[in-house]
């Protein structure tokens, strides 16, 4: 399987710290794609966002005011024309970090969850009833554990 990860920083300088690498989102974005089964070439764009855009980006498209940790924007080609373009990710850093502390994870860990649960997006993958979350999931931590990160559901005691 052939991947390519187009990466945007629109990070606001001070903001957050360093995002993740094209090397990382690339193994992360596979990872994602092995455990959904899906061996076709994918192109995914991901965009590092700050605070404001991040809030921007979910109040336009999800109707809520505030910045939330990835939103994922599937691509729909027109009929007839077939692309690997998966679609794009936009990821809020400051969201990322905030939550990784609050949640006792790696920032790095979190980061990989992220990519990996917007990835499943992109494929068609949700949540919104309890079959459809515990698929999800499953595949989630499939992913992950194959990276060698810890399953992110497990519940975490970050003040112990």
């Amino acid at each position: 399987m052939t991947v390519q990860v187009d990466c945007q920083d629109a990070i606001p300088a001070g903001e957050a710290d360093e995002p993740p690498s094209p090397g990382q989102l690339t193994a992360w974005v596979a990872a994602a794609l092995t455990a959904a089964g899906h061996t076709a070439p994918a192109e995914v764009t991901v965009r590092f966002v700050g605070a404001e855009e991040g809030r921007q980006l979910n109040r336009d498209y999800r109707d809520r005011d505030y910045a939330t940790n990835v939103l994922s924007f599937p691509f729909e080609a027109p009929p007839g024309v077939a692309l690997p373009l998966l679609g794009d990710l936009a990821i809020c850093a400051p969201v990322v970090e905030r939550e990784a502390g609050e949640q006792g994870k790696p920032v790095i860990a979190h980061w990989a969850h992220l990519v990996v649960h917007g990835t499943l997006h992109l494929l068609g993958r949700d949540h919104q009833n309890d079959a459809e979350a515990e698929a999800m999931e499953a595949e989630e931590i499939a992913a992950l554990s194959a990276l060698g990160y810890p399953d992110p559901y497990e519940e975490r005691h970050p003040n112990e």
